[in-house]
């Protein structure tokens, strides 16, 4: 339990830190090769974490029998919504994009209700569902300053949300008795597959920056091949106590954005945040709502 805490805020920190990465190389990297490169990566070192712990045979024993899950993984957890966050990103800042992808867990909710048939509604579910749903409606409708492309960056970041829901659901369905670095490492190989032939379309014209360089290379390793393994780890923990992690992410990216890339912090994306983590906190059963009870006259 002491290595919790370091862990939750160090998993925090590195997640929040991936949309400050995004935001400084999508200037110069457009989305499909920037992902690409990114999932590529981090699936290369999470092979051979793999490799390491399992040894060469058992390591592809377990990614041939777990090829189906890592396909629909592969897409929904790593293709597509990183495709949407970084195209977002272009138009949205990298601390509003933190603060929508905090609604994961109000669409996982959303989700299960539909697809796990033992999952109840109960009133304060329903809701925290609705709270969330208000927050995010928030943060994605009111950009004064950006106009329709900033409304169309933040809806694509909503998808993505949908998208990691969609892929966690499928997780708690259909994927029992594998190891999760192998699913790890075999969706973002899948991943970044998927998006090496989009990629080969949309080459830079010129060799980028080195702090656009840097930002994939720290994207990669720290916010994705890194993050992977400290989420498993967690994960023993209970999810539950995983959970925390999307209070403390946005958080992060919040302070990241304003301190480093001069955002700025809004009223309404602070609101919209404190509506999304409410509703997050009451939907998953984090917060209860006290029952009023009744008192016998004697």
């Amino acid at each position: 339990m002491s290595r919790y805490w370091p862990m939750l805020l160090l998993l925090a920190g590195v997640w929040g830190a991936s949309y400050l990465f995004i935001k400084v190389a999508v200037d110069e990297i457009e989305p499909a090769p920037m992902m690409a490169v990114r999932t590529l990566l981090a699936a290369a070192v999470l092979l051979v974490y793999v490799v390491w712990r399992f040894g060469r045979t058992r390591a592809g024993a377990e990614l041939r029998a777990a090829w189906r899950h890592c396909l629909v993984l592969g897409i929904f957890n790593a293709a597509v919504p990183c495709w949407l966050i970084a195209w977002g990103e272009q138009h949205i800042d990298s601390g509003l994009a933190a603060v929508v992808q905090a609604s994961v867990p109000i669409f996982n909710a959303l989700l299960v209700l539909r697809f796990l048939p033992h999952e109840r509604l109960t009133g304060t579910r329903a809701l925290g569902l609705a709270i969330g749903i208000v927050g995010v409606a928030v943060v994605t409708g009111i950009h004064p300053n950006g106009g329709n492309l900033a409304i169309l960056g933040a809806l694509a970041v909503v998808v993505s949300s949908l998208s990691y829901a969609s892929a966690g659901v499928y997780g708690q369905r259909a994927v029992s008795g594998t190891a999760g670095p192998v699913l790890a490492a075999g969706s973002m190989l899948v991943g970044g597959l998927i998006l090496t032939p989009f990629a080969l379309f949309q080459l830079p014209g010129s060799v980028p920056s080195l702090e656009a360089t840097a930002s994939v290379l720290a994207l990669s390793l720290l916010g994705t091949a890194l993050a992977q393994l400290i989420l498993r780890m967690l994960v023993l923990h209970g999810s539950a106590r995983l959970s925390l992690v999307t209070y403390l992410m946005p958080g992060f990216a919040l302070i990241y954005g304003a301190l480093i890339l001069d955002e700025e912090l809004t009223f309404w994306t602070l609101g919209g945040l404190a509506l999304i983590l409410g509703g997050v906190a009451l939907a998953s059963g984090a917060v209860r709502l006290r029952r009023r009870t009744a008192v016998a006259v004697p």
